[in-house]
């Protein structure tokens, strides 16, 4: 089975507040990108791996990827003001035998193998699968419209048990993802995720069960808790990246 993983690193990261992108910022003298990929390389399953970055990035990453002797094929391409640009431009050079698609943030450098594995079985089983994790916090949809600026209103309270946090990896079958892009790009369509691109084909996606280590690393105090999980799996001296 054929399954290519996309990496998006072609965002600004505004939030972090740094010069530099967050996809580069370092954890223990290693950019966060190339951490995120070293991961995904570890997955049996996969069989390539594409980065999207933005066009300048290109070759340096491409160089360093190469001393990373990653053991599969990777490809470094161009990507677009969007993360789903910088997706569909990764897409666009996969071979049409492709079986499986994974999408997963060049920021989220420690998710677990198994769930990879995971996502990846239920895509080829159902369709679409990813990574989630039950809210913990109580939810409340609000409206703004009419407020002052900075004020919104409460229209009504969603049950924690009907939502989930998502997160990536996110995995498809390559024809429907394919088919999901295209219709996006028809219609000039953005979703926050692949996800939202294939629920608006009216398909289902399902939920595989994340992690809460799986972070997200956009803000400064995410960098703090992944130097502190960076640490602690060091010193448990099993599962730590090296």
């Amino acid at each position: 089975m054929k399954v290519a993983a996309i990496i998006p690193a072609a965002g600004f990261g505004t939030r972090m507040g740094t010069e530099l992108p967050k996809q580069f910022l370092e954890l223990d003298g290693v950019p966060i990108v190339v951490r995120t990929v070293r991961r995904i390389a570890e997955c049996p399953s996969v069989t390539e791996i594409l980065v999207a970055t933005r066009p300048e990035e290109v070759k340096p990453l491409d160089e360093r990827f190469r001393q990373e002797k990653l053991g599969k094929p990777f490809c470094v391409v161009s990507g677009g003001g969007h993360r789903q640009d910088s997706v569909w431009n990764a897409f666009q050079r996969l071979a049409p035998d492709t079986e499986v698609v994974v999408v997963h943030d060049a920021v989220r450098p420690f998710v677990e193998v198994e769930q990879v594995e995971r996502v990846i079985a239920e895509a080829r089983n159902r369709g679409a699968a990813i990574l989630g994790i039950p809210a913990m916090d109580t939810i409340k949809q609000v409206t703004h419209s009419g407020m002052p600026e900075g004020l919104a209103q409460i229209a009504t309270t969603i049950p924690r048990e009907l939502i989930v946090q998502a997160q990536t990896p996110q995995a498809f079958r390559y024809t429907l993802l394919k088919e999901a892009f295209e219709r996006a790009v028809a219609d000039g369509f953005y979703a926050s995720d692949e996800a939202g691109l294939i629920e608006r084909l009216g398909q289902n996606v399902f939920v595989v069960m994340g992690s809460d280590r799986n972070i997200k690393i956009t803000k400064p105090r995410d960098l703090e808790l992944a130097n502190y999980i960076l640490r602690e799996r060091e010193a448990r001296g099993s599962g730590a990246q090296r």
